[in-house]
Parts: C-alpha cells; sequence; structure tokens
C-alpha cells in the first residue's frame, strides 16, 4: 500500500448509496463459521448474471462453498477504462457496472438454489477521491454525496496517509486519507448506521457474508460497533495486509472476523521458485500472521497479481501447482481465485455501453476462469476437511507427496520431468481416479501405488470422489466409467446421463447422474459402474421450467470390463 496503483487496488471497495434506516442489533452477532464444506471462489469483476450462470454450470457441481463477488453498490465511473473505479463509492444503491438490484437479487438466489453462499466485497472506510457522476447516474463531489454524506461525516481536519505512517503512527493509518480518498469518520453513530444499513440490506437480499476492503484503514473499536448494528450473523474476512514492523498488525482484528493471510500467498509464492520440499512444515511458524482458524488464504488476488508479491495466472504450471497445494494443505478457509487477463494493470474488464461488465467468455482469452481448473481439488478439499497430514514424501527437491488421514493423497511435481515411483498413500485399496485428470490410480491392499506424476504436474486422489467433477471413487466389483459429452446448451440447462442400471437411475431421470460443466462444451462425470455388465444409456438436458430434454434414439450401449477404468466420448444427437 506504497504506490498509487496499489493503494487505490487495496483502497476500499464501493459501499455507496442513499440514506438508509438501519434496524440496530442490541449486541454484535456472532461470526458465522467459514463457508464449509468447500472453499470460496472469488470471481472478481463479473457481472452478476455470469456469476449466477457459473454458480449454477460450475460452482455448485463442483462444490465450492461460497462464491465472493465484487462490491455491488454505485460508484465514481470511469467509463470501463480501469479496474479501481469500483473502489471508490457514490452511494449504496445496488447500481453498479455489474448490474442492477434485480440482477444482484436473482444472482444471490441462482447460488443459492446450487448450493452455493454469496460473500459480497464491503467498502466503507471512504468514499471518492475524483469523479462526479457514477454508473448509476448519481451526481456527487469528494465530500458531498446528497441524500447520503456532508463533509461533516468525514475526518476532520483532512490529512494524508504518508508512506512512514505504516511503521511510526497507527492514529493517521487509520484517520487520514488513503490516497486522497474521502475518509469516513466511522466513530461517527451517524456514519455507523449508514454502512450497517447498508450491510443489512444486503443480507436482507440473502447475502451470507462480507469481505471488508481496506479493514486496516478503520479502527477495530469501530468496525465492531458497525458489526453490533448487523442483522443476522454474516460471515466477515478482512482485508489487513501484514508489513513489517508495521504498527497496525492483522491480529487487531481477529475478534471482528476472520482475515486475510497475505503472507501465506508471498511465501508459496517464493517455495515454487525454490525447493517445496521445505512445505513439510509449513504453517504459522513461517510467519504467518494469524492462526488457521482466523485465516483465509489465496494464492493471490487483484492487488497481488498486479504488484508482483505473489504468483499469478501468467506462471502458469507453478501458478495451478500452487493452488493444489493450498487445497490440500490445511490451512485456513481456502479461497480461489478468477478475475480477467491483463497487461495494462490498471485496464478494466471487458465492457460496453460506458463501461458496463460483459458476460463472462471462459473461451475468449480475456477471462481466467482458473477456478474451474481447481473443481476436481475442491472434492478433495471437501473430502479431507479435519483430517491431519500423513505419509509425507519428498525427493529432498521440487517433488512432494503427502495424505490427508485415510481420505485423500496428492502428489506435486514442479520438476522437468515426470517422475514415476511407489508413493504410500494412507489410502484403503482400490481403483481411484485422477482429481486432475489424467490415469486413474490403484491402491494396494498395503496402501501403496506406483504412480508417474507429470512434470510440473500433480496427481489427487480421494475417498468418496473422483476427477475433476464430484462422482464416486471405485470399489471392488465396479469400473470408474468416464462420461465425455459434447452438448451444447443454453443458460438453465444441465446435462445427465441416465441408464439401464441403478447406478444410473434405472432409466428414472430424477435420479440421472449430473454431468460437470467446467470444461464445456464437454460434460463430465465418472460412475462407478458394474464390472463385465453391458449398459444401456442415453443423455439428457434438464430445462430452467423442469423440463427434460432427451437426445434421440437409439440407446447407447457398451459392457464394462472386468476390473480397471471406462471412459465413454459421446456427442448429443
Amino acid at each position: 500500500m506504497r504506490s498509487y496503483k496499489l493503494l487505490v487496488a487495496t483502497a476500499l471497495s464501493a459501499l455507496v448509496s442513499a440514506l438508509v434506516v438501519v434496524p440496530v442489533a442490541l449486541s454484535a452477532p456472532a461470526q458465522a463459521a467459514p463457508p464449509t464444506p468447500g472453499p470460496i471462489v472469488k470471481l472478481w469483476s463479473w457481472n452478476w448474471n455470469s456469476v449466477a450462470r457459473e454458480c449454477t454450470d460450475v460452482l455448485g457441481p463442483a462444490g465450492y462453498g461460497a462464491v465472493q463477488v465484487s462490491p455491488p453498490g454505485d460508484s465514481m465511473s470511469k467509463g470501463g477504462s480501469v479496474w479501481w473505479d469500483i473502489y471508490q463509492p457514490a452511494r449504496y444503491t445496488l447500481a453498479s457496472k455489474f448490474g442492477d438490484e434485480n440482477a444482484f437479487r436473482n444472482m444471490v438466489n441462482t447460488c443459492h438454489a446450487a448450493g452455493v453462499k454469496v460473500h459480497a466485497d464491503a467498502v466503507f472506510n471512504h468514499m471518492t477521491g475524483q469523479g462526479s457522476t457514477s454508473y448509476g447516474g448519481y451526481t456527487f463531489s469528494k465530500y458531498n454525496y446528497p441524500g447520503l454524506y456532508s463533509a461533516a461525516d468525514f475526518h476532520s481536519p483532512t490529512c494524508t496517509i504518508n508512506g512512514s505512517d505504516y511503521t511510526n503512527d497507527g492514529w493517521r493509518v487509520q484517520n487520514c486519507e488513503l490516497v486522497g480518498l474521502a475518509d469516513l469518520n466511522t466513530g461517527s453513530d451517524y456514519v455507523r448506521n449508514q454502512i450497517a444499513g447498508y450491510l443489512n440490506k444486503l443480507t436482507s437480499l440473502g447475502v451470507d457474508g462480507f469481505r471488508i476492503d481496506g479493514a486496516k484503514h478503520i479502527s477495530p473499536t469501530d468496525l465492531a460497533a458497525i458489526k453490533a448494528k448487523l442483522t443476522g450473523s454474516p460471515y466477515i474476512h478482512q482485508e489487513v495486509i501484514y508489513g513489517a514492523g508495521e504498527a497496525i498488525t492483522p491480529s487487531q482484528y481477529t475478534g471482528i472476523g476472520d482475515v486475510h493471510e497475505f503472507v501465506y500467498g508471498r511465501k508459496l509464492k517464493e517455495q515454487f521458485a525454490g525447493q517445496i520440499k521445505n512445505l513439510q512444515s509449513f504453517g504459522q511458524s513461517w510467519g504467518l500472521s494469524v492462526p488457521s482458524d482466523k485465516a483465509v488464504v489465496f494464492i493471490d488476488n487483484h492487488d497481488t497479481e498486479r504488484n508482483g508479491s505473489t504468483m499469478n495466472y501468467k506462471y502458469g504450471d507453478a501458478y495451478k501447482l500452487a493452488n493444489v497445494f493450498m487445497l490440500a494443505w490445511p490451512y485456513g478457509t481456502q479461497r480461489v481465485y478468477s478475475g480477467f487477463t491483463w497487461s495494462n494493470s490498471e485496464a478494466g474488464p471487458p465492457s460496453a455501453n460506458g463501461g458496463f461488465v460483459t458476460d463472462t467468455n471462459c473461451g475468449n482469452g480475456q477471462w481466467t476462469c482458473f477456478h474451474r481448473q481447481m473443481t476436481g481439488m475442491v472434492g478433495f478439499n471437501r473430502a479431507v476437511a479435519g483430517t491431519s497430514v500423513g505419509n509425507w514424501y519428498d525427493n529432498g527437491n521440487n517433488v512432494i507427496a503427502f495424505s490427508r488421514g485415510a481420505k485423500g493423497w496428492v502428489a506435486i511435481n514442479n520438476e522437468g520431468g515426470s517422475v514415476t515411483r511407489t508413493f504410500t498413500t494412507g489410502l484403503p485399496a482400490g481403483t481411484y481416479a485422477n482429481d486432475l485428470g489424467g490415469a486413474a490410480v490403484t491402491v494396494s491392499s498395503g496402501g501403496t501405488a506406483s504412480v508417474t506424476v507429470p512434470a510440473k504436474g500433480a496427481v489427487a486422489i480421494h475417498v468418496g470422489g473422483s476427477g475433476p467433477s464430484p462422482s464416486p471413487t471405485v470399489t471392488p466389483g465396479k469400473v470408474a466409467t468416464s462420461f465425455n459429452a459434447t452438448v451444447t446448451t443454453v443458460w438453465g440447462q444441465n446435462v445427465f446421463v441416465v441408464g439401464d442400471v441403478a447406478e444410473l437411475g434405472s432409466w428414472n431421470p430424477a435420479n440421472a447422474v449430473a454431468l460437470s460443466s467446467a470444461a464445456y462444451p464437454v460434460w463430465k462425470a465418472t460412475v462407478n459402474l458394474p464390472s463385465g455388465t453391458t449398459v444401456s444409456y442415453k443423455y439428457i438436458k434438464k430445462n430452467p421450467d423442469g423440463s427434460v430434454t432427451w437426445e434421440s434414439d437409439p440407446n447407447r450401449s457398451f459392457t464394462t470390463p472386468s476390473g480397471g477404468t471406462a471412459t465413454r466420448n459421446d456427442t448429443w444427437r
């Protein structure tokens, strides 16, 4: 938080709007639990319609616990030319460049229907530092937001945070202006009421939690007073960036809610550029700023992917492997990040009509859609929750492997050549599909398995699911059968496989097996089918109105082998 780009980036997300009447709680609500089972996914700068579709098509089927969305409030407009205008709030009306209140409400309801909670990016340290018109057509000026705030609602006399203040003067960090942004007097009960009223409005629409952007610039006392005015018990996670020797520390905020663990991503960047064998002891002893039960951990976010402190999607295989490690390792509440691709670090997401963000297209190269590469690891993460690390292996350099109880096992190869060896997995005997794709893994009665881990690749298996979409593992007498169906769908449609055996629903569409769209237009699932059995099946589409569309005759048919795995590659007809 030293340069203009970083300061604006890590300033506060757009949480601004019109005057709101606030229901005041008698005491501070309890902190809701993290969204377990399943990690958080941050779909940054996605519009509300795109988030809704992703909840239905990918996040829900994969098992993500919650989706964190961008600030929903109206903000200063730069016409789409930059990403950071959404972090300069103009008012608390839901009229952002991601959609209006109806679209937001529909998104929340759709995500809930898919089993995914929703966290909103919330910012209330400041208002704008520039501009005079919002995306919602509202006119304002710095310190004057008609119907909401006037000059009396900001810290006065004004001052500006200097770089030296972070180590020398915590009061200035929390009471002076961050890169010229109008700093709200969060010690004022009136200001607290407006902020709480906005958050309570979002809660009334179904929002389950809040990411408090720039919490470091608000005193814990003020945040606790605002939290005491909230209805319900939303899950709170706060952006408090750790800096060595600084007066304001993340540990000062753990009494309010969980805290973003920025050191985590910095350390993993170092290790994946060095020797990952060291990760055997990875944890708070490495200098992480808060304990596991208070930490939200991530490989990168929208700020760090731009400021160089962590890896980002441009690191390719190493970035993917770091995310695999995060989802496999027991520390904190994990959050996977997906944003848009960029070459100019200030450029905004794809937009039209004056800066309104267009629908996400995961096939045009403008969006990373990285979370789709982690769908199999989400199943792993859910399956191993609460288990400890065991059966550690490393080759003294950049190949590691470990189990999580008797629930899961993972091997990560950060070297340039493949590695084949016999590993101790700690898992029951059986054949397991690889959560990251590729060859299945057969575990012997002694818990060992001969595995080839590809160069710059990983293998992960777990009990109770397999492959890049949640599905059962293979048991004796069964064959792990991968269904890969190329099917074109419209918004709201989902694809299933149904057949004449019980494992495929006995021709009952209500019991059909859901396929994942993570590799759209190829829909995938792995199902344990009886070995040595002739199986008839078809694909069906379930439509938004509840109706079912069957593909044309005749039935598809094949005979499963006596053991191992099988694959069906089909195209809708």
